[in-house]
């Protein structure tokens, strides 16, 4: 068995074996058979920002491998699950910072355009089970295992706005999203008492009310943009980037973590629950997009205003037109000169049928990712180097930032396909050889160290 960066009891780490290490302490010899009783993962044996216990466990029966059920499918399959849909998020930003431009159409083009905004909608979604994860996911934890939990939570946001600000001072070319990840934590943390129908509620009624906020909010903010303590630092989000104005504003990406944080409640074993989670997110996918389609084409002069507004200007390289917004963002980001700008759903437009397109999304590839690990032992084991990367996603994420610096890569998107296929090979082998060694990547462990002082809340 093995310890995510959550503190959270998990399954072995892929290839592990007897033996084995977390960063130089040796395990006993045969515990990475004992079966995961715990319920999903921010990220299985190891990693950033999933899956469920037996009902009759007692609360807190997530950290003890005694309460594991005795059957190793569907632990594992919770587990492994939520670790391979982070590890195609991860794959996911990388296509959209290092692969090339899906202005240039044909099948690549497409491809690399399903990554664009979906792959870091998926990630704040998987945040909010990160929360479930260590303030206890379905039982919340209470007394001073609660406040320790809280206490955990709040010093993984601080690390998480430290690192992203440093990374984005270091002048890449990539909007860092890890600064927003930790505001997101700290935002929804009062929530982690309530269960799945409030939580539900909540992002329901957060995607449809934000978005209109926001779009006030910036029409009320300076032209020049917002100065002074507002502003710092200068040259990475300050606060009114990080809540509003930034490429993933916490006003309107809080519903996808406060709607991971109601799935993580779910009985994530059951096989109802997994099969409503699908057609869920498959319904709310085709209301995102299939409504975006409807209202460009049916309210007078939308994409009219769209084509004349400039809003285009975003985009890459003219690769698409208004007509295209519904789901994709070659044609560029609203700017807020008309409000027709609405009723796109494309990635990062920031609109209340975008959230509900890409949480739709998210929610289908996480019910995809739990089933098909848990019901096709063959899939399983192809894809354990992918599962290997989720399992570490922040060293991932953490990396391909640095690769992108230290290449010089300017332009993104825009980098061949060869750059992104080496990207993925190399984070890839180096996720599968350290995860056959250490319980935990290595960022993720020094993530887990940076918590030791909540253990001293009393």
């Amino acid at each position: 068995m093995t310890q995510n960066a959550d503190d959270t009891t998990l399954t072995a780490p892929v290839g592990a074996h007897s033996g084995a290490k977390e960063n130089g302490r040796s395990r006993a010899p045969g515990t990475e058979d004992i079966p995961s009783a715990a319920l999903g993962t921010e990220s299985s044996p190891a990693k950033v920002p999933g899956t469920e216990s037996s009902p009759s466990a007692a609360p807190g029966a997530e950290h003890n491998p005694h309460h594991a059920p005795t059957t190793d499918r569907t632990p594992v399959g919770r587990l492994i699950g939520v670790d391979l849909a982070r590890g195609l998020a991860v794959f996911g930003m990388f296509a959209a910072h290092v692969g090339p431009d899906p202005a240039q159409g044909g099948i690549t083009g497409h491809l690399m355009e399903l990554a664009h905004g979906r792959a870091s909608a998926l990630f704040a979604f998987l945040a909010g089970f990160s929360i479930m994860l260590i303030t206890g996911r379905r039982t919340p934890r209470t007394g001073r295992a609660g406040r320790q939990a809280v206490a955990k939570v709040v010093i993984r946001a601080l690390v998480l706005l430290v690192l992203g600000t440093a990374l984005t001072l270091t002048g890449t070319p990539v909007e860092v999203i890890l600064a927003f990840y930790g505001l997101y934590f700290l935002l929804v943390l009062p929530l982690y008492r309530l269960t799945a129908g409030p939580l539900a509620v909540i992002a329901a009624a957060s995607a449809l009310v934000l978005p209109q906020i926001l779009y006030v909010v910036q029409h009320a903010l300076p032209a020049e943009g917002a100065d002074g303590i507002w502003a710092w630092p200068a040259d990475a989000d300050g606060v009114v980037s990080l809540l509003f104005t930034g490429s993933y504003p916490a006003l309107t990406w809080i519903p996808f973590v406060v709607a991971g944080m109601a799935v993580a409640r779910l009985d994530l074993t059951a096989t109802v629950v997994r099969i409503r989670l699908a057609v869920t997110g498959v319904g709310l996918a085709v209301l995102g997009y299939g409504g975006s389609w409807l209202a460009l084409h049916l309210v007078p002069g939308a994409l009219t205003k769209l084509s004349a507004s400039g809003w285009g200007e975003g985009g890459w390289g003219g690769g698409g037109s208004a007509a295209s917004a519904w789901w994709s963002d070659t044609w560029g980001y609203p700017d807020g000169s008309t409000p027709a700008g609405l009723l796109v759903a494309s990635p990062h437009s920031e609109t209340t049928l975008s959230i509900l397109a890409n949480a739709g999304v998210a929610i289908a590839v996480l019910a995809g990712c739990l089933a098909a690990v848990d019901a096709f032992p063959r899939f399983h084991r192809a894809a354990r180097p992918v599962i290997a990367v989720g399992s570490m996603s922040l060293t991932a994420y953490v990396f391909h930032i640095v690769g992108i610096r230290f290449l010089g890569i300017e332009e993104l998107p825009g980098p061949t396909l060869h750059v992104l296929l080496g990207f993925i090979v190399a984070v890839t082998v180096f996720a599968t050889l350290w995860s056959r060694c250490f319980r935990r990547g290595p960022l993720e462990w020094l993530l887990g160290k940076a918590t030791r002082p909540a253990e001293l809340v009393r």
